[in-house]
């Protein structure tokens, strides 16, 4: 018996290994974006912050993409909601486990207009856009409105949006569901990170060691 691995279709194949490849230049994009910016501009808002970097990927690793593939082949779940599309990596990790279970589907969202295009692009061109629903603008906006429970979490966008974008799910989370964040070691995680491991808020947590850290959450 072969057991099919979505990842391996040559459409999803190619378009990750580009979109890795892309996501190279994230540090060079990322000074040229700074160098143009007053030295004494105020913070930006997180939509500002969408559009100013709307061509840096800010991928998850390749490691962690194959373990949120594994999680969600494991947890079955019948809805995955991302926060965070970007151009898509980790969303075409989540869908591919979604088609490989036979069943589920993936809600992303994304800030950054030009991003929710490009990965709404690269979904039609692999295939698996009938398994995916990109919200388009703030996701505690969008969230808010989307209907039924989440049954798998990935916290992937602005680290100082996730603890309050938990918060927003969090009436929807049944006991078992996994909540997963990348980059633990951002400082702008903190307040995220220091909610789920205190047993007290309803969480068991470990910090799994694929490149730049993931913590997994499991709602209790």
């Amino acid at each position: 018996m072969t057991l099919t691995n979505t990842l391996e279709d040559p459409r999803v194949a190619s378009a990750l290994d580009r979109m890795f490849r892309n996501a190279e230049q994230d540090e060079a994009t990322g000074r040229r974006i700074r160098a143009a910016q007053p030295e004494d501009s105020a913070p930006l808002s997180p939509q500002e912050q969408a559009d100013a970097k709307a061509e840096v990927y800010m991928p998850i690793s390749a490691q962690g993409g194959r373990l949120l593939y594994n999680l969600v082949r494991a947890t079955r779940p019948a809805t995955v909601v991302e926060f965070g599309t970007s151009f898509g990596i980790s969303t075409l990790h989540l869908a591919a486990a979604v088609r490989d279970n036979g069943t589920g589907r993936v809600i992303s969202t994304e800030l950054s207009a030009a991003k929710a295009a490009a990965a709404r692009r690269t979904f039609a061109e692999t295939g698996l856009d009938d398994l995916i629903t990109v919200l388009e603008g703030d996701a505690r906006d969008t969230l808010a409105t989307a209907t039924g429970p989440a049954d798998f979490v990935l916290l992937d966008g602005w680290k100082d949006l996730c603890l309050p974008v938990l918060r927003l799910l969090e009436p929807s989370l049944a006991p078992g569901t996994l909540v997963i964040a990348d980059d633990v070691d951002l400082p702008d995680l903190t307040p995220y990170l220091d909610y789920v491991r205190d047993p007290r808020n309803g969480y068991q947590s470990v910090t799994f060691p694929v490149e730049d850290g993931m913590e997994i959450s499991c709602r209790l």
